[in-house]
């Protein structure tokens, strides 16, 4: 397998599908399949063509976290070598949906909570697995966690490392849709795609934007934020095509990003 391989890549119309592709290892994350990820998502945040982006894994898993026996010399690492190692992307301005097949667990599962949005299938099982591994919260999840399901439920997750199955995570917030093996990269495809022919690329970057910032600051800070970009807004042009495509009952033509 060369290191393109590691990660596959396929359009479909506005929409560019991502696959984690080490299926006899449940898709374990290793450098080159980061350096192949990271790549491609910098190509998609570069290209105006792409207006959202799906992320799976191949065959049985989604990802199951860092692969072992790179671990195995961790002992050996040069600290130095983490420093400025980013897998959540918060300046990422495509939206990122996961579609979770399988076992996403450690740095598995924090690269599914970096997406936007997730659909699941109910057999899936996800864990932090850091305390398991005699490792902490790692990659920003800690900021993550809680924020998704509350502050008790995030250190059960993290202090216990148990395995939650799909219809868990979904009960709790961890994920947002459940649907079945057979649906579930269809699934977020359709869902991708609405969002890639019907919304504002610039609108959802502004919004993303603003929750991220919102998650930390007075409600009045916010409400002043929005009444700025507001005015913004009325004076692009996706406001009038947004209107005029509604009222014509025809699908918008946005800009792309710039």
């Amino acid at each position: 397998m060369t290191a393109s391989d590691t990660v596959l890549a396929q359009r479909h119309g506005g929409v560019l599908l991502l696959t984690l592709n080490r299926p006899s290892r449940l898709n374990a994350w290793n450098a080159e399949l980061e350096r192949r990820y990271l790549e491609l998502l910098a190509g998609a945040e570069a290209d105006p063509d792409v207006r959202a982006i799906v992320l799976t894994g191949a065959g049985r898993g989604f990802c199951a976290g860092a692969d072992l026996d790179e671990l195995r010399g961790v002992d050996t690492l040069d600290p130095a070598d983490l420093d400025g190692r980013r897998l959540v992307l918060p300046t990422l301005r495509t939206p990122l949906i996961a579609a979770i097949n399988g076992a996403a667990a450690g740095l598995g599962l924090v690269v599914a909570l970096s997406a936007d949005v997730r659909f699941c299938v109910p057999e899936a099982k996800l864990t932090t697995a850091f305390a398991r591994r005699g490792l902490i919260a790692e990659y920003g999840v800690a900021w993550v966690l809680p924020r998704l399901v509350g502050t008790s439920r995030a250190l059960d997750l993290l202090l216990s490392g148990r395995v939650v199955r799909g219809e868990e995570a979904a009960r709790i917030g961890l994920v947002d849709h459940l649907a079945t093996p057979a649906t579930l990269v269809d699934a977020a495809l359709a869902y991708a795609a609405d969002l890639a022919e019907n919304c504002s690329p610039t609108s959802m970057a502004i919004m993303k934007d603003q929750v991220r910032a919102a998650l930390d600051e007075p409600f009045d800070v916010s409400l002043d934020r929005s009444d700025v970009l507001m005015r913004e807004a009325f004076r692009r042009t996706d406001l009038k095509e947004g209107v005029a495509a509604h009222l014509e009952k025809r699908a918008p033509r946005f800009a792309p990003l710039p």
